[in-house]
Parts: structure tokens; C-alpha cells; sequence
């Protein structure tokens, strides 16, 4: 069945301008895949690298972007098995194309979504929430003993994962732009927040650890924040470099982790962490057992029509949004 479908794409890379509505037909799911209506779209920083394109392989053009969403399912390919039309789903990773009002995806990328949990939630929650999955509980494994310096504490990502370190009961050192940041990086389970753009972070994480310097750095920031990020770590320490928001980090010569304390630096992605089915699934349930359990909780999302993407992805690559971003087809 062919499928009418609203959309956003990019027929070159560039600002959030490029931009544009289109409509189009959708063909019927193939082998191994399922067709969704999406209920809602998740937005995320890994859009706005591809609209760029830059940060791994570039999108062919033209594209669709978007790695998230929640919707129902209306048709089956060929050899998909635990799946019936009408189920609730979310995803994360696989080809984009999420801007969208309909999409095919591949069968094992998709996630049933429980009972309880609106799709609105679970859009603003899955991509974040998996991603500060993996990092609090895989990349580095800490204990009420460590201590951490957290940057964009108040993000998306950082809000839930000051949350889920502080159930582990690891002291979080949040770094915000703004006033209004600090009291939601606060609110979410930060024990110290810095506002970076008018201290100088590195010389408050070592004030605040007396000179020792914290267990791990969470730095989705980047070319900003790297170098400093490193001069935070205690001998042995890991710096966890996992975006770069404003801008790439440029090389580093092996020879000065040694130098600073031999320390450990890992440049992760949930394409990774999420590769592997079992993993993808039982990663899932931590996370939706910790929304069911409050361990974390989810604010309300900023949302946008999906018509308006363009605007969104601007007030987010502008750092005008705090929690998550999502787009309501």
C-alpha cells in the first residue's frame, strides 16, 4: 500500500534553513521492516550534525532526518515476527527519516512501548534517556564514592543522567549557561552547579574536590570544554566525550593522558551500546522501569509542529531550549 506522507527534508547541508515541508509517497514496508504513524518525533543534536553534515558519514541527499520516535504500527514486511498492526512502538537509531508524518523501519530497531507511559513521554525520554542510560551505567562504572562533573547538566541528556548518578549516589558537579539552568540542574539531582559562563569550571571542580579532581567528565559540549574537561580528572580518571555542541574537539596527542594523570578517554555512541538486541531491549526496560519507578522523571516536553522544525532546531542549536525537544506530526 502506498502511503501519503508529510515531511521535512534537506536537499543540501547547511543552517536550520535548508529546512523544508515536502509531501511524498511512502511505499509499503519491505523484508524485515514495519510501517509507523508517528504519534511523536524526538529531536536530538545528532540532527542537526547530519543536516550539517558533519560528525560521521554525511546523508545522502536528499534527507529525511530524525533517529527517534513513538508511533503505531499500520503495516508489516515480509518476515517480521513479534509485531502485529496496531501496536505502540518507539525506536531509536536505524536510517533516518523520522521527520515525518509515516515511516518504514527496520523491525529491529523498534521497541514495545509498555502500557501507561504517554507516546509524548516516551519521545521526549528514549534517545536521552538511553543514551544517559549507557553512560552512567556502561561507560564508566561509579559508586557513592566518586564524584563527576556533568556538563549541560540541565539538557535533555544531562537531566536525566544527574538523576539516575544520583540514585547510584555519585556526587554530580552540573556545569548551565543560565540562571534558569542552574535551578533545574538542582532540581535534577545536582549537588553543585557551575555557571560556566562566569566561572571558570575547571578551577571550581577543583575548589569544590579540594584539589582532587572528579572520577569522570561527561562532555557533550565539545571544542568549548575539552581541554578543561581533561584538567578536571583525578590520576586515572575518564573523560567521557560524547557530543560536541559547539564544534569538534581537535586532536589529541596519546601522550598527554599519560602526562595528565594517565587517564582514560572514550568517545562513545548509542549506535554501540544499542547494537546488539539484547542489549537494546534490557537497556529499554531499565529505562522505562526507572520512569514507572520515578527514579527518574520526565519533565514536559518543549514541543513544536513538525512543520516548524526549522524553528526548533534553531532555538536548540541556540541553546534557548532546557529538557527535551519534540515535534508533533
Amino acid at each position: 500500500m502506498i502511503q501519503s506522507v508529510d515531511a521535512i527534508q534537506f536537499s543540501e547541508y547547511g543552517g536550520p534553513e535548508v529546512l523544508s515541508f515536502h509531501k511524498f509517497h511512502l511505499a509499503a514496508p519491505g523484508k524485515g521492516e514495519i510501517q509507523i504513524r508517528h504519534a511523536a518525533i524526538g529531536m536530538n543534536f545528532i540532527d542537526i550534525y547530519h543536516r550539517k553534515g558533519v560528525f560521521g558519514p554525511k546523508l545522502p541527499l536528499p534527507a529525511i532526518p530524525g533517529v527517534e520516535g513513538v508511533g503505531e504500527v499500520v503495516a508489516l514486511g515480509a518476515d517480521v515476527s513479534g509485531f502485529t498492526v496496531g501496536d505502540r512502538v518507539a525506536y531509536v537509531g536505524g536510517p533516518p527519516g523520522g521527520y515525518a508524518t509515516h515511516r518504514n523501519l527496520p523491525a529491529a530497531r523498534a521497541l514495545h512501548v509498555p502500557a501507561g507511559l504517554a507516546s509524548e513521554t516516551v519521545a521526549a525520554s528514549i534517545f536521552k534517556g538511553l543514551t544517559a542510560e549507557y553512560l552512567t551505567h556502561r561507560c564508566v562504572s561509579l559508586g557513592p564514592d566518586d564524584t563527576v562533573l556533568l556538563h549541560a547538566a540541565a539538557g535533555g541528556v544531562g537531566s536525566f543522567a544527574s538523576q539516575w548518578l544520583k540514585a547510584l549516589g555519585v556526587t554530580v558537579i552540573g556545569t548551565v549557561s543560565t540562571e534558569e539552568k542552574v535551578r533545574s540542574a538542582r532540581a535534577h539531582g545536582c549537588d553543585y552547579v557551575i555557571l560556566y559562563g562566569r566561572d571558570d569550571f575547571r578551577e571550581e571542580v577543583m575548589r569544590i574536590t579540594d584539589g582532587k579532581g572528579v572520577r569522570a567528565v561527561y562532555d557533550s559540549v565539545g571544542a568549548d570544554t575539552f581541554t578543561r574537561s581533561l584538567d578536571c580528572l583525578q590520576p586515572r580518571g575518564t573523560l567521557v566525550s560524547f557530543g560536541e555542541s559547539s564544534g569538534p574537539v581537535e586532536p589529541l596527542a596519546i601522550s598527554t593522558l599519560g602526562a595528565k594523570g594517565s587517564l582514560y578517554l572514550t568517545r562513545p555512541s548509542i549506535a554501540h551500546y544499542t547494537a546488539d538486541r539484547v542489549e537494546y531491549e534490557a537497556a529499554a526496560e531499565r529505562l522505562f522501569s526507572a520512569i514507572r519507578d520515578k527514579v527518574v522523571t520526565v519533565e514536559e516536553p518543549l514541543t513544536y509542529p513538525l512543520a516548524n522544525a526549522a524553528q526548533a532546531h534553531a532555538d536548540l542549536e541556540a541553546r534557548r531550549t532546557a529538557g527535551s525537544v519534540i515535534l508533533l506530526p
